[in-house]
């Protein structure tokens, strides 16, 4: 009898035991998926109001560049409320902001965007404002753009100087999760900035590609002997995930689209950005998981 007894107390000590140890690693999961919820974004959009998006000049008729940029702006802002909306009132501390450079020189165009400069925290984090930002982002945008198209005045696309002179002071922020997403078709171009050392430039344009022979079959060899490539901004931005949309390439090189992918995965790895894409133009329907996808990634 005390035999079965002290087995049964042995046996009791023993599954009290593990069931201890295990626990641990249950409070282990359950913090990480409580710290995963808990990250605060600061996603920053870098709009190119150049005549890419021109009726005129790039009219496409499956659907207008302008509309398919609308509609990645539309997936971002929703991952961006559906974020805000995982997370419990105290811990919400996020911002979302449109940005150009250089800006249009449409003040209408100008007022409008300092309104997509989003804070949201626990002081004004309301149900009716998280389910108004959407329908904010849908209608402001799609001004600006219209603005822009009426206007046709495109004064075109300094990318690079906004990287080198204001992405670490506009789009960077301790304790945040920063995320700029850039809408362009690939090349940079601004009259007020052109700048070219050596065989490196702070612009691409088509005639840029072409001048360096870069449409041949051997157009790689060409570019890492000539050491081409955008000017190297000495910054370290590795705190910066960054998603290029739109790429957009000439059609009258084949090895375009390479070209500028090349240029800018240099350029982005030269800034010790580590997690970055670079993705064609396409139609939001299409562009919906990926843009998710690269947000919601570390989730």
């Amino acid at each position: 009898m005390k035999n079965t007894l002290l087995k049964m107390a042995m046996s009791l000590l023993l599954i009290l035991f593990f069931s201890c140890k295990e626990e641990p690693k249950n409070e282990e999961k359950e913090t990480a998926v409580k710290s995963s919820v808990s990250e605060n974004y600061n996603i920053s959009i870098l709009v190119d109001l150049s005549d890419r998006i021109s009726l005129k000049k790039n009219p496409n008729p499956t659907m207008e560049i302008y509309q398919r940029d609308l509609g990645y702006i539309k997936t971002v802002s929703e991952v961006f409320t559906q974020h805000l909306k995982s997370k419990r009132m105290r811990q919400i501390d996020d911002k979302m902001q449109l940005f150009f450079n250089p800006e249009p020189e449409n003040p209408e165009i100008n007022s409008i965007s300092k309104q997509l400069r989003i804070t949201v925290n626990k002081d004004n984090a309301s149900k009716e404002f998280l389910n108004s930002i959407n329908d904010t982002y849908a209608a402001k945008t799609s001004k600006i753009y219209e603005s822009a198209i009426k206007d046709d005045k495109y004064i075109g696309s300094d990318i690079w100087n906004f990287f080198d002179s204001k992405v670490q002071d506009q789009c960077i922020d301790k304790g945040y999760r920063n995320i700029l997403i850039i809408l362009t078709d690939g090349y940079m171009f601004y009259e007020g900035t052109q700048i070219k050392d050596g065989n490196l430039s702070n612009y691409l344009t088509p005639q840029l590609i072409k001048q360096n022979g870069l449409n041949t079959n051997d157009w790689q060899k060409k570019f890492e002997d000539k050491k081409l490539g955008f000017i190297k901004i000495d910054k370290d931005l590795s705190n910066l995930e960054v998603l290029v949309l739109g790429i957009n390439p000439s059609k009258n090189n084949p090895y375009e689209e390479k070209v500028i992918k090349e240029y800018w995965r240099k350029w982005l790895s030269e800034m010790k950005i580590k997690h970055f894409e670079i993705k064609n133009a396409d139609l939001p329907s299409n562009m919906d998981k990926i843009i998710k996808d690269f947000i919601l990634e570390k989730e």
